[in-house]
């Protein structure tokens, strides 16, 4: 579904990429680790097109996008959460949701549209609610959520574009231990229909998860496997952790 081939990026003298090679295959949750400062914000940033490519080329689902802005990803079925939540915080959820249907529909909140298509727009929206968990909090103001209901909320912000491969940034970041395990929850309910390139700290939830693991160290990637040969391979244990086991 992605494939990324020699892909850089350089801030000044500072190597964020470096000739990173990857493939995503459809239908799996696909982790990317490392330790801070390795490059994977980089990396998702440079695949989501909110940041360019010194050079290399980005092929989603055969089609090379290497120069496409962010927002024709987004139309063509890719799309972000960020690893610092990004909602519309004065709003409530359903209204958060709405605003991300409508984007991709091209619903213009017009007093001339027929009311059913707005209707259904906002029925889509309690839908997806629903979905991330936040049933009931409809009409809660999003900057009065929990943490983890907004990070919950970014999530179903992605999912209103109606994605085919979603990259997640940190989505368990700031995290609780009950408010992780309903993170782990929701991707476990998406990944039936949505591959899914996940960023994350949490080792127990990428090993929960994770089909297939690839390490970033120093903006290469010096491991991709699945989860029990990445668990076992000396130099991710070096590199990444610096201990004699992924635990």
């Amino acid at each position: 579904m992605l494939e990324l081939k020699g892909v850089s990026k350089r801030f000044g003298g500072v190597v964020a990429t470096d000739d990173v090679t990857l493939e995503v295959k459809a239908g799996e949750v696909h982790a990317l680790i490392g330790p801070n400062g390795a490059g994977k914000t980089t990396l998702i940033g440079q695949i989501s097109g909110s940041l360019d490519n010194d050079s290399g080329t980005v092929l989603f689902e055969g089609a090379d996008i290497t120069r496409a802005t962010q927002h024709e990803r987004v139309w063509a079925g890719l799309t972000r959460s960020y690893q610092i939540t990004s909602i519309f915080k004065r709003l409530t959820v359903v209204d958060n949701l709405a605003l991300s249907v409508q984007a991709r529909s091209g619903s213009s909140f017009s007093f001339w549209r027929p009311v059913a298509v707005e209707a259904a727009l906002f029925d889509e929206a309690r839908a997806i609610a629903a979905e991330i968990g936040l049933s009931g909090r409809e009409l809660a103001v999003a900057a009065a959520l929990a943490h983890g209901e907004q990070r919950a909320l970014e999530v179903g912000l992605a999912l209103a574009t109606r994605p085919r491969l979603v990259l997640l940034d940190e989505p368990m970041a700031g995290m609780g231990p009950e408010e992780s395990e309903n993170m782990i929850a929701l991707l476990k309910r998406i990944r039936a229909r949505i591959t899914v390139l996940l960023v994350e700290h949490d080792m127990d939830a990428v090993f929960r998860l994770a089909d297939r693991i690839s390490v970033l160290v120093s903006g290469r990637v010096i491991a991709s496997g699945a989860p029990a040969a990445i668990r076992a391979h000396p130099e991710v244990r070096k590199a990444y952790l610096g201990e004699d086991s992924i635990v």
